[in-house]
Order: structure tokens, then sequence, then C-alpha cells
């Protein structure tokens, strides 16, 4: 029976090293932008395009000075076309805290750079970026349950069931979710979470949040944050110290696969409160249109 049982695991692993070997470590055709470290979001290159236009037209506005709105507290914004005359409609996100927000903003950038970018960078220094990413994976499978729940929510029952398939290949094959390789036969990820549930039923941003540490939110989003934080099975680890240890490794982790893409997005901006802001909206509102 022993014979047997080794037999059986040394074709178990004949069948899946192949697929592990040859997982991607990234879907394709999706920018990465870290608005905050621990904060990351992806962006098609259409987004990444509409922000990056944002930065270079942001006006530059100094911490405390007024800065120009439009009369109805700034959700629409009416701009003339010089080519051809005709008046388009920019929708923007309301900022009726923005003393708040610059404060908050303020204070993760110098979190920022003061404490996790060196932290990350001596956590890179032992952990190799192979490893790195690894750690990673183990944690995108951990949350299946928050994808796999908005999906439902969201009557997306097909790509809830994409989930599912993932979670136990991946647990499986891929030694506990280290190696994504339910990619290689065609299960990407399906991202959902309660801020954009809500966005699906029709309940609006109301307006712009920066959280400390957290970064960037809304007031719907920053709602859905809270319900998905039970959905998280990180958040029944016990002691309390173990678990605020488990998210600190995964903030640390993240952040150390995306140093240089919160400098590179700033130093680009005028006035990078407003980028920061104007990216986020717009990231958030195409994912729900998705």
């Amino acid at each position: 029976m022993r014979k047997y049982y080794f037999l059986c695991l040394a074709m178990l692993f004949f069948i899946f090293y192949p697929v592990m070997v040859h997982a991607e470590e990234s879907p394709a055709g999706q920018e990465k932008l870290s608005f905050l470290p621990g904060l990351t979001v992806e962006l098609g290159p259409e987004t990444a395009q509409n922000a990056s236009a944002d930065t270079a037209s942001a006006p530059n506005v100094a911490d405390g000075a007024d800065e120009e709105k439009p009369a109805d507290a700034g959700e629409l914004d009416m701009e003339q076309e010089p080519e051809n005359g005709e008046i388009t409609e920019e929708v923007t996100i309301a900022d009726p805290l923005e003393p708040w927000n610059r404060a908050m903003f303020t204070f993760n950038d110098r979190f920022y750079f003061w404490v996790a970018k060196p932290v990350a960078r001596g956590y890179s220094a032992v952990i190799p970026e192979w490893g790195r990413v690894r750690v990673s994976n183990v944690f995108q499978n951990i949350t299946m349950p928050v994808r796999f729940v908005n999906n439902l929510l969201q009557l997306k029952i097909r790509r809830a069931g994409t989930e599912v398939l993932r979670f136990v290949f991946n647990t499986v094959a891929g030694v506990g979710g280290m190696f994504d390789v339910a990619k290689n036969i065609g299960l990407m990820a399906q991202e959902e979470d309660l801020g954009q549930t809500l966005g699906v039923y029709g309940i609006g941003n109301v307006f712009y949040l920066v959280w400390p540490v957290l970064g960037p939110s809304s007031l719907r989003d920053t709602v859905g944050t809270v319900g998905d934080y039970f959905l998280d099975p990180v958040n029944y680890i016990t002691p309390t110290g173990s678990r605020i240890g488990v998210h600190a490794l995964d903030y640390t982790n993240k952040t150390s696969l995306h140093i240089g893409d919160y400098e590179d997005l700033k130093e680009s901006a005028l006035d990078p409160y407003i980028a920061f802001r104007n990216a986020y909206f717009q990231y958030r509102n195409n994912k729900i249109k998705d």
C-alpha cells in the first residue's frame, strides 16, 4: 500500500510540475499602479493613459490654498473643446473634505518614504522577487471569498464559479496558492469587491476620502471595505497579534513589489493630490463598468 501511495505522489508531481513552472506571474495587458503602499490596483491601458493625462493637466495648488471649483460642489465639470467648439462633460468626484484629505495624503506620503519604503527595501533584500510573488499569490488565493460573494451579489454566476475552480486548482496543484496555475487553463481572477457591488446597484461615490495608511477611498468604497472585512479569512486569525502580523506581511510584500510606481506618478504631477484623486476615481468607475 505504501508503494502505491508514493507512486501516486510521483505521478501527481510529474503532472502538475510543468504547469507550475510555466505559471504566469501577472495578467498581460494591464498596468499596475500603486496609489499608496499597500493599496495597489491594476489599470488597463485606457485608464492608465487617462490618469497620465490628468497628472499633466492638474493645476498646481499649494496645501491650504483655495482651489477653483465648479458651482455645484464639483460633481460635473464643463470644458470647452477649442477644436470644434463642442462642450464635453467630465464627471469628477465631490471632495467636500479636502482639508482632511490633503492632510491624510501628506501623512501617507511621509509614512511611505519614512517607514513603508525602507521596510519594504529591507524585506526585498532578504526575500527574492520570486518568493515575494509566491507570497502575493497565497494572499490572493486566501481572499477568494471576497471575490466569490461579490460576483454572486452582482449575479455574475459564471465568474463566481471561476473563482471556486481557481481556488480548488491553485490550492491543490499550486501548493496552497503559491503558484497561480489556474491561469494556464484560462481561469483568471474575477476581481470584485463590495464597493463595486454597491456601484453596480446604482450607489454613487458620494464623496472622496483619504484614510491614513489605507489611502484613497470614497464613502461608498469605505462602507464596502468594512463589509469585505468580514469576508476575508485573514481577519479571523487569532490571537489579534498574529492577525496584525499577517496583515503587515501582506502590506510590506505588496509595497516591495511596486516600489517606484508611486514615485513615478507623483513626480509627473503638478498637484499629486489631484492626480491621485482623479486616477482613483477613474479606476473605480472603470471597474464598476467592467
